[in-house]
């Protein structure tokens, strides 16, 4: 045996054994294996129901049927070339976010967070190209933009900053939902450039940013000469039932970063452009090494053609109706005794707030045969893919309310 065929073997035999790997995740003892479709099986051949669909990354569940092949004759045609030429597959995915978002251009990169970096940078550069030395960003209460030390200083979550500091400048902080808060925090200040907001925050507990408001802050900038960047990393790509969250508010951001779904899987980023903000990078200004390469580009052409034929916005929102109405239902006692806090989201992205912390919810739904988390210490979340039927919806529902009404009554 190969020196590389005994060490995979080993690592195979141990699963759970990973003493070389930085403990940086918080895992439970569970090993997945192989899936299909919204169904996942972990290597002592357990089977769960996929309701997080890899943290809304795997669109099209798992072993797609069209999305395998063409990702394995990209496989045997071409994994990377360099931007110092055409892709050919680039253009052809920008193209469609382009067609789906009305926006104009796309940079790609790796992830969300580098997309989100990316949408900073152009907020810097929107400022700076006008004469301001000093931008500023507007960012939000528990938001969540990433990891890299520029998206933690954006990101509103005081527990995933501690230890990272000092924090670069340059962010103003305000409350979601709140016009007058936003207004009154950049009264008077030249130096703001942008206003950056995630349509549903996700990691902050699935908080909705209402149409309305939405809309004024599209107003808001347009009159002061802002960039409206939306974070669409988690909650686009068909999840509430359209291309993206912030189109049911009928408009349109300056920069939007998306991620997760956007390729059923295989790592990819992208920042798509509104007029305003599609000539702000020139050669020179950003670049990425792996950012564009035709294996990631494939799998996002492919994902959303699959998308369109299959038609799976209509249902993400005919599914995300079926999951939101039952929980209002099976959980209305609770809701009624304040046990349940509130039930939010919308389409197959779904958050269930709970009065007490609960991430001991997140083993006991594996246990039970679903995967789903918990996010912002009492939020149940669960976001599975955009493929569900309906009677995995109902089994994803039984064994979620199962779990939080026993949860509750201890």
């Amino acid at each position: 045996m190969s020196t590389i065929a005994t060490a995979l073997a080993m690592a195979l035999s141990h699963p759970l054994d990973q003493p070389h790997v930085m403990g940086t995740f918080g895992r439970l003892p569970i090993a997945l294996s192989h899936g299909q479709g919204v169904h996942v099986w972990d290597v002592n051949g357990k089977e769960y129901l996929d309701g997080l669909a890899g943290i809304a990354v795997n669109t099209l569940g798992h072993n797609h049927p069209r999305l395998v092949p063409a990702l394995q004759e990209q496989v045997g045609k071409l994994l990377h070339g360099s931007n110092y030429y055409f892709t050919p597959l680039a253009e052809a995915l920008a193209a469609k976010l382009c067609e789906h978002s009305g926006l104009v251009n796309a940079f790609f990169c790796n992830s969300g967070l580098e997309a989100n970096e990316a949408a900073i940078k152009l907020a810097r550069k929107f400022g700076h190209d006008k004469g301001i030395t000093r931008p500023e960003i507007v960012v939000y209460e528990k938001s969540f933009h990433g990891r890299s030390i520029a998206t933690l200083a954006a990101t509103g979550n005081k527990k995933v900053q501690e230890g990272f500091g000092p924090f670069p400048e340059g962010f103003v902080r305000v409350p979601l939902n709140d016009i007058e808060a936003l207004k009154a925090a950049t009264a008077g200040n030249p130096n703001i450039t942008a206003v950056f907001l995630e349509t549903i925050q996700g990691e902050g507990g699935v908080n909705q940013t209402r149409i309305d408001y939405l809309q004024a802050v599209r107003k808001l900038c347009d009159e002061r000469d802002w960039l409206l960047m939306i974070d669409e990393v988690q909650c686009g790509m068909g999840r509430t039932g359209k291309w993206f969250a912030h189109q049911w508010a009928g408009i349109k951001p300056d920069v939007m970063p998306l991620a997760k779904g956007l390729s059923s899987g295989i790592p990819v980023g992208a920042v798509v452009a509104g007029p305003k903000a599609a000539k702000i990078f020139t050669p020179g200004s950003h670049g990425s090494t792996f950012g564009g390469q035709p294996l990631a580009m494939r799998a996002g052409y492919e994902t959303i053609c699959i998308m369109e034929d299959d038609h799976l916005l209509d249902n993400a929102a005919k599914m995300g109706a079926r999951f939101h109405a039952a929980f209002a239902r099976e959980l209305a006692a609770e809701l009624a005794a304040g046990s349940v806090k509130e039930i939010r989201g919308q389409g197959l992205m779904m958050g269930i707030e709970l009065a007490k912390p609960c991430g001991v919810l997140v083993g006991r739904c594996a246990e039970a045969g679903l995967l789903l988390s918990v996010t912002a210490d009492s939020v149940v979340r669960l976001l599975p893919p955009l493929i569900v039927n309906a009677a995995q919806a109902d089994a994803m529902i039984a064994i979620t309310v199962a779990q939080i009404k026993k949860f509750l009554a201890e």
